[in-house]
């Protein structure tokens, strides 16, 4: 009804117009084409929370749509979409259809007349809990010098490669201990990405975020049955998948000064090659400041995790707080000590000429450790060293910047450290600061998610670095405050990745109706199965296209392509991994308790 007495003739128009749109609906709309733009969170929705899809059209706004029961066929809801939004870096023009109100558990399809039927999609509660059990199995293919075994991995088993128990100190990590040529075993550990490499930066980032998923979310960590090898032990799968990571980390530290290497690696990258085929000589390289602190970071944050399931792994945290104590104290001896890899094939060889994981600086590193072993040891010297490095400002923590990692550890434990109560409010502040900032002026955003909305969200690993971080932080502030706009947030942003965006595709390997069947990946490469192996996220659209691949597009959000030399877009890693492994898991247990 028009309650606006001077607006007769609008009220006219919205009679005609939904004597129009009912006809439409109570047509049989059975022979709609399939239409992919249509975009939409490919695994479905939760029933209590907002449902948004996205219409990519340069013409179609305030238009019809109904929705359709795929069990009876019969229109349980109708509605009309947005006006139309504009991107503001491109000319492209979406709309958007909201549809909150359907909240009884089904399948469904959205129709709408000139544009198609989508792809069918479930409203249920748990949406996102099988994506992410999917995230963390992950891991488990990932598993160097092992077999991968046919009762956990399925069609995707495969037989061990790179032992490592011959790997070669290379002339740039010589030490009069362990002069140049020296043999060492350092097997175990996760590939890094879609290499067949091991980085301990990587690794230590990696290791944070999954133990923080732990020491947030503990009793859904414990629930969750990954089924691998460790599966039915008095451990969390999450904890033994991570253990494995951990025993190639310990060995990566120089036992005679503390120092750890920057990387196990070939002097160059492996062909798309099976792992058992590989036989290049692997070497470890170079210790560095930033291996050094990131390996005592984890090893301290994993020392005071373990600490309660000695029953499994007896004497960890100790093993593990002496490491970090060890390589937090070469740190401080070597604090200008940063991988150069240019500088260091000028002056060895061979020439070793895979991923760098290089640093300008270690500040975030020695403020990320120091947090760690503080909240572990409680000792004093190490909170004011924190305090020494600490941030201005909350950024999303990534390999190369983790003070973000910290920031979480002392939000997470200002209640049982007192002396840490200003570095914990600052971290506070600092954080709901930046959700605040991200949760601006979302009425415009194309795709109807904080991510997105500019060209600078899109680069080298944007699905995780800066969509999945986003998410965790909104999570972060929804803990926090118990503010709803934080947690919704963080679910439009999930929705982003797994179907509502510029694309098309859900960015996770094996679910949706459209996701990355070629990614930059030699496990699945080589196996020769069609299927890539499941539950991977790929980096996303990068418009910098490192890689010089073909792209269908130059537009940022656009900038992406499904094939396997794509590395800047398409290629899966393991700190890429831990990000959307916390997100979908924290994200599902937050809405489900909400």
């Amino acid at each position: 009804m028009c309650f606006n007495p001077m607006n007769k003739q609008q009220c006219a128009s919205l009679f005609i117009w939904g004597i129009c749109f009912f006809t439409l609906v109570a047509c049989s709309q059975r022979e709609l084409p399939l239409s992919e733009r249509i975009r939409f969170n490919q695994l479905g929705f939760y029933p209590s929370e907002e449902k948004v899809a996205v219409v990519y059209a340069d013409s179609i706004g305030n238009q019809p749509f109904s929705i359709r029961n795929l069990a009876t066929n019969k229109v349980v809801f109708t509605g009309v979409s947005s006006g139309l939004r504009t991107s503001s870096f491109s000319d492209k023009k979406t709309s958007v259809l909201s549809f909150t109100g359907l909240t009884a558990a089904g399948e469904y399809r959205i129709e709408m007349p000139g544009i198609g039927q989508s792809y069918p999609f479930a409203v249920r509660e748990s949406i996102l809990q099988d994506v992410a059990l999917a995230g963390l199995k992950a891991f488990y293919y990932q598993r160097a010098s092992t077999p991968i075994e046919e009762p956990y991995a399925g069609a995707w088993n495969r037989p061990a490669g790179h032992p490592d128990d011959s790997v070669m100190v290379h002339p740039s990590a010589a030490s009069p201990n362990r002069p140049a040529g020296t043999i060492i075993a350092s097997p175990k550990g996760w590939y890094d990405a879609g290499d067949y490499n091991k980085y301990i930066v990587n690794s230590g980032f990696t290791v944070g975020v999954l133990l923080s998923l732990y020491e947030d979310f503990p009793d859904a960590v414990k629930q969750q049955n990954a089924h691998i090898p460790e599966s039915g032990n008095t451990t969390p799968d999450l904890l033994d998948e991570v253990y494995w990571n951990i025993e190639w980390m310990l060995t990566m530290q120089d036992p005679a000064d503390g120092g750890v290497y920057h990387k196990l690696t070939g002097a160059e990258f492996e062909g798309f090659i099976k792992p058992v085929d590989c036989r290049k000589q692997r070497y470890v390289v170079a210790k560095s400041v930033t291996a050094a602190l990131d390996f005592a970071a984890s090893m301290a944050q994993a020392s005071r995790v373990y600490s309660g399931f000695e029953a499994d792994y007896p004497g960890l945290a100790a093993k593990t707080l002496a490491a970090a104590r060890f390589a937090f104290n070469w740190a401080l001896k070597n604090p200008e000590v940063l991988y150069r890899q240019r500088a260091m094939n000028e002056n060895f060889d061979p020439d070793v000429t895979t991923g760098e994981y290089g640093d300008r600086s270690a500040t975030d590193e020695f403020f990320w450790a120091s947090v760690e072993l503080y909240i572990t040891t409680g000792e004093a010297s190490y909170l004011k060293t924190a305090a020494e490095y600490a941030p201005d400002t909350y950024t999303l923590p990534t390999w190369g910047r983790v003070n973000g990692l910290g920031q979480w550890t002392l939000i997470r434990h200002a209640g049982t450290r007192q002396e840490a109560q200003t570095l914990a409010a600052q971290a506070r502040e600092q954080l709901l600061t930046y959700a605040d900032s991200a949760s601006q002026h979302l009425e415009t955003a194309p795709y109807a998610a904080p991510y997105g909305r500019q060209a600078k969200d899109f680069f080298w690993g944007c699905n995780s670095d800066a969509a999945s971080n986003q998410g965790i932080t909104f999570l972060y502030a929804w803990l926090l405050t118990q503010n709803k706009k934080y947690l919704t947030n963080a679910l439009h942003n999930m929705d982003y990745i797994l179907g509502r965006n510029a694309t098309g595709f859900c960015y996770i390997t094996g679910w949706g109706s459209k996701s990355p069947v070629n990614p930059h990946h030699r496990l699945s490469a080589s196996d020769e199965l069609a299927d890539p192996i499941p539950g991977f996220l790929v980096g996303g659209p990068n418009p910098g296209k490192q890689d010089n691949c073909e792209y269908p597009s130059d537009i940022p959000d656009e900038s992406y392509t499904d094939v396997t030399p794509a590395y800047a877009a398409n290629e899966i890693a393991i700190n890429w991994q831990s990000l959307f492994t916390y997100f979908s898991t924290a994200l599902d247990v937050s809405l489900r308790k909400n």
